[in-house]
């Protein structure tokens, strides 16, 4: 009996095997030969990549301290009837700082109110600058695969704050900004990659100010609006909350009349509305909202008691459901003095896990103040069937993200070119700039009080010496 033994792998097994590695991973054997070059950035393999990732949704980690951010994810935990146990330690996949070491960006924390924003895999920043004092610009950020890119800013001399959110139908992604205080044409969109991206006005009804983050749930834009500093229709007259519904395709507003402040989560694929009752000082009463049918605005109701003693803080917020139906909760800050908890809260069960995150500190600079933490639940199974490509979403070219300047959609990175500037005046008089910003000449002003006495100069300069006696 003769045994054929082969030296090689079959391709097919090679590429089941390379479509299990994390991205960074895949890029590397980009550099084996050409022919696995053009093999791995086929439509096939990535299509393959993106199934495998599929199967696998993550916690993401955004740590944000002194303008700088670090990127981590986890795998979310999958087995949802263990038992609990204080000792269970995870520790999360770094990908990257950002800015990168050659960007030194600001964060402006005064003239915006949101940090960042996630939908889709991509984190969205709504105003970053090189200098301070520079005028801060939209960034968008994928946290894996470390590209980025700068957006066309929108010039306003009020504060204003973004939204980012994504279309499932058109695989588009949107941001929404809007100025406070805040009238009915004081909202602007943005369609990424589309050629020559320009801030558009969106028309709301409502008079209203952000007062959360935004949560992109099946193509909806979801915040909460305060409107108690406004005068608006009737119906919302006893309001001073509101559930903001922006549907990301048709850019529509709705809105939804709410009893208090809440958190808005992604529940499964639907809205989720949080309340927290403090009952004893080891007990907290969680109410769940489900929207149902955001046409009807049909609600399922639920409530939970949350015990736990010292298992469980009181300022621990909720971050989504996963596919377990746990109930997914993080600590806000970080510091390197104190350990880093999440928590799952099964409500069947009624039992809550406790699980340290450790590894920040490795590449996240400690410090006594605490960092701030943004916690994402990455759905990939929800996005994959809509990039079958995905070139965006898992950049399998990336061998050093470092290096790596831009951009997500190129190639229109914002540069300042000779274009002609669309300028407003807003419904409050102040001027809006919605497009790439002109060039100027050496010696020429980019102030409008600028070019006005410019031109009063050239006029002098035609009229000679009598017209200038004129114009005196």
């Amino acid at each position: 009996m003769t045994v054929m033994v082969s030296d090689s792998i079959p391709m097919e097994l090679n590429l089941e095997i390379l479509s299990r590695l994390p991205a960074k991973s895949v890029a590397r054997f980009h550099s084996v030969s050409k022919q696995w070059a053009s093999i791995l950035d086929s439509p096939y393999f990535k299509k393959l990549f993106l199934a495998k990732s599929s199967a696998q949704p993550r916690l993401i980690f955004a740590i944000e301290e002194n303008c700088l951010w670090s990127f981590f994810s986890l795998p979310q935990h999958m087995s949802p009837y263990e038992k609990p146990s204080p000792s269970l330690v995870l520790t999360p996949e770094f990908h990257m700082n950002f800015p990168p070491d050659d960007k030194w960006w600001i964060f402006n924390r005064d003239d915006r109110k949101f940090s960042c924003g996630y939908a889709s895999g991509l984190i969205y920043f709504s105003c970053m600058s090189i200098k301070q004092g520079y005028d801060g610009v939209p960034v968008i950020c994928n946290p894996k695969s470390g590209r980025y890119e700068i957006l066309p800013f929108i010039r306003r001399y009020r504060k204003s704050y973004g939204f980012f959110g994504f279309d499932p139908i058109n695989k588009q992604y949107k941001v929404l900004c809007i100025a406070y205080p805040c009238g009915p044409n004081d909202h602007r969109i943005m369609t990424l990659g589309t050629r020559g991206m320009r801030w558009r006005k969106v028309e709301c009804s409502l008079k209203h100010e952000g007062v959360s983050e935004g949560v992109c749930v099946n193509g909806v834009l979801f915040y909460l609006g305060d409107t108690s500093e406004f005068d608006n229709e009737e119906e919302f007259d006893d309001a001073d909350y509101v559930i903001v519904c922006f549907d990301v395709r048709s850019e529509k507003f709705k809105f939804i009349y709410t009893e208090s402040f809440c958190e808005l989560i992604n529940y499964n694929g639907k809205l989720g509305v949080i309340y927290y009752d403090d009952l004893t000082d080891d007990a907290i009463e969680l109410r769940v909202w489900v929207l149902e049918d955001v046409e009807k605005q049909e609600w399922s109701k639920y409530s939970y008691t949350l015990r736990g003693d010292k298992l469980f803080p009181h300022y621990a917020s909720v971050v989504g459901v996963i596919s377990t139906g746990e109930i997914v909760l993080s600590m806000a800050e970080y510091t390197s003095k104190k350990p880093f908890y999440i928590y799952y809260f099964n409500p069947e069960r009624n039992t809550i896990r406790r699980v340290e995150i450790q590894g920040f500190e490795e590449y996240h600079k400690p410090s006594e103040n605490p960092s701030r933490v943004y916690v994402f639940l990455d759905f990939l199974d929800d996005c994959s069937r809509f990039y079958p490509s995905a070139d965006h979403k898992e950049d399998l070219n990336v061998k050093d993200p470092k290096l790596l300047e831009s951009s997500i959609y190129a190639p229109y990175v914002y540069k300042r070119e000779d274009e002609e500037v669309e300028e407003e005046d807003d419904d409050y008089g102040f001027p809006c700039f919605y497009g790439k910003r002109k060039k100027n000449k050496p010696g020429e002003s980019r102030s409008r009080k600028g070019r006005k006495q410019e031109g009063k100069k050239k006029k002098k300069e035609v009229g000679g010496e009598n017209r200038d006696n004129h114009w005196s």
